[in-house]
C-alpha cells in the first residue's frame, strides 16, 4: 500500500473494508437500470446512441472488447507528467481507452495544464474528459483534538472550466511555487541525514516546467540507490511528518473548498483513509461546502468512510489515483468499480453546477467577445480543434461545440441558448482571432 498518503492504498484493517459493486451476472433493479440509462446518456451525449452493436465507435476507433465492455467506466482520479505521473496526458488517455474507460477526470496536482493535451487525445479515442485538479491544502487545528495535516481536495469542472479561472490559477501557481521550495527543503534534509541527493536530479526527473513533489524526490532516491523502491523512500523518510518531510505554500483546506465552489466546481475529499483525524477534517470541510469524498477503491468500498459520507450527506466517489509507477500496489485506470448509482448521484448533483458555470462563461464571452475570454473557453472546450482557415459563427457553432457533449436539450433551455445565440450572431472566430461585425 502507498504510504505517501497520495495514493489508493491505506492502513485500514480488514474490518473496515467492505467490497463494493455487484456481482457480474447479478440482474439490475429498476432503480439501477434507470440510473445506468441516465449515466450512459450523459457519457455519450455527443454520440448518436449510448449503446451500439458496432465494433467501431463514432470516432472510427475499434471498440475495446474487455472486462469493462458491459458498463460505462468512470475514472475520477488520475495523474500525468504535468504533475507527478509517469504518462503524458496523451498516453494516459490511451491507457484509459485500452482499459475501457469512457469518462476520465485528469486531476493533476495543483495544475490544469494537461487538460489541453488530454482533450486532443480524447477525440481520437472517444473518451469524455472532465477537467479536474487535485489541490494541496493544509488542515489547521482549532482545538487540542485536532492536528495540522496535509489534505488533498479534488475539483471537477465543466467543459468550459472554472468560471473564475484567473483566481483559481493564481492560487495554484502560488502552490506550485511552494512545491519548489518544499522539494528543495526535502533534499536539504536528506543531505543533512547523510543521504546525498542533487537538486538537479530531482528537477530533471520532474520534467521541464513541472513543479517537483515528493514522488520526484523519491524517484531520485531510488535512482542513486539510497532506497530500493518508492515505498521504502516514503516509509523511511518522506511520509507526513517524516525526517525529510516539508510543507510548502498550501492553501487552508476550508478556503480551498470555498474557492472550488466559487469557481463553479464540485469539491471532493481525496483518499480520506490517509488522514490522521478524518472525522474532524470531514466535519469542518462539510461546513465550508464540501460536496463529496472518496469512498471506493480498487479493493472495494471502505465501510467506515461510506458511513461518514452518509453522516455528513456527501457524495460517495472514488478513483484509482493512477500515477503509472508500475508498482504492484498501484491501482490501474478504471479499476475502481464505482456503482452506477454512485455515478448517477454524482452527475445529478454536478450537472446543475456545471450548467450554471457554462452559462456564466458563455455570457461573459457574449458580453465581451475578446480573445482573452475566448481563450477561457478554448482551454477546456472542443473549439480548440478549429482548423486553419475555417470560421465559426458563434451564434450557433460556438454554443454547439461547448454544449453538445455536456448538456441535454432541456439543460440548454435553462441557459437561454437563443438569447446567447442572438448576442453572438455578429461575432466570427477564425485563426486570426475574434472579429465582431457591427450592425448598420
Amino acid at each position: 500500500m502507498n504510504s505517501s498518503g497520495d495514493g489508493n492504498g491505506g492502513n485500514m484493517t480488514k474490518k473496515a473494508k467492505k467490497k463494493g459493486g455487484s456481482k457480474k451476472n447479478k440482474k439490475m433493479t429498476v432503480e439501477q437500470s434507470l440510473a445506468a440509462k441516465y449515466v450512459s446518456e450523459w457519457a455519450f451525449l455527443d454520440s448518436n446512441s449510448a449503446s451500439t452493436s458496432s465494433s467501431v465507435d463514432d470516432f472510427g476507433v475499434q471498440r475495446s472488447h474487455n472486462k469493462f465492455a458491459d458498463r460505462v467506466v468512470f475514472e475520477l482520479h488520475s495523474h500525468s507528467t504535468r504533475s507527478d505521473g509517469v504518462l503524458s496526458p496523451t498516453a494516459l488517455v490511451e491507457r484509459a481507452h485500452r482499459n475501457g474507460v469512457k469518462v476520465l477526470a485528469l486531476t493533476d496536482h495543483d495544475t490544469m495544464s494537461g487538460i489541453h493535451e488530454a482533450l486532443e487525445a480524447s477525440h481520437k479515442f472517444g473518451i469524455k474528459i472532465i477537467p479536474g485538479v487535485e489541490i494541496s491544502t493544509i488542515f489547521s487545528p482549532r482545538g487540542e483534538s485536532e492536528a495540522e495535516e496535509p489534505v488533498h481536495i479534488l475539483a471537477y469542472y465543466s467543459s468550459c472550466g472554472p468560471t473564475r479561472f484567473e483566481e483559481l490559477e493564481n492560487c495554484l501557481e502560488n502552490i506550485r511555487d511552494g512545491r519548489y521550495l518544499r522539494a528543495k527543503n526535502m533534499v536539504s534534509k536528506l543531505n543533512n541525514l547523510k543521504i546525498p541527493l542533487k537538486w538537479e536530479n530531482v528537477v530533471r526527473i520532474a520534467g521541464n516546467g513541472v513543479a517537483p513533489g515528493r514522488l520526484h524526490v523519491a524517484r531520485a532516491m531510488v535512482e542513486v540507490g539510497h532506497v530500493e523502491n518508492l515505498k521504502q523512500a516514503f516509509d523511511r523518510y518522506l511520509y507526513d511528518g517524516g525526517p525529510a518531510y516539508s510543507t510548502g505554500n498550501e492553501l487552508l483546506a476550508e478556503e480551498t473548498v470555498e474557492l472550488i465552489c466559487r469557481t463553479g466546481g464540485v469539491a471532493a475529499l481525496a483518499h480520506p483513509w490517509s488522514l490522521k483525524n478524518p472525522v474532524a477534517v470531514i466535519r469542518r470541510l462539510k461546513d465550508a461546502g464540501l460536496h463529496g469524498m472518496e469512498v471506493y477503491r480498487s479493493d472495494g468500498k471502505l465501510a467506515v468512510f461510506s458511513d461518514l459520507a452518509d453522516t455528513y450527506d456527501l457524495l460517495k466517489l472514488g478513483g484509482s489515483d493512477f500515477h503509472g509507477r508500475r508498482s504492484r500496489d498501484e491501482s490501474d485506470l478504471g479499476s475502481v468499480n464505482l456503482p452506477v448509482q454512485a455515478v448517477h448521484e454524482f452527475l445529478r448533483f454536478s450537472r446543475p453546477i456545471w450548467c450554471s458555470a457554462i452559462k456564466d462563461t458563455l455570457q461573459r464571452f457574449a458580453e465581451e467577445p475578446s480573445d482573452s475570454n475566448l481563450e477561457r473557453i478554448v482551454k477546456f472546450g472542443k473549439i480548440k480543434y478549429l482548423k486553419v482557415g475555417s470560421t465559426l459563427n458563434c451564434g450557433k457553432d460556438l454554443l454547439d461545440l461547448c454544449l453538445s457533449s455536456w448538456l441535454t436539450n432541456e439543460e440548454r433551455e435553462t441557459i437561454d441558448v437563443e438569447v446567447l445565440g442572438l448576442k453572438l450572431s455578429q461575432t466570427v472566430i477564425n485563426q486570426r482571432g475574434i472579429q465582431v461585425s457591427v450592425m448598420s
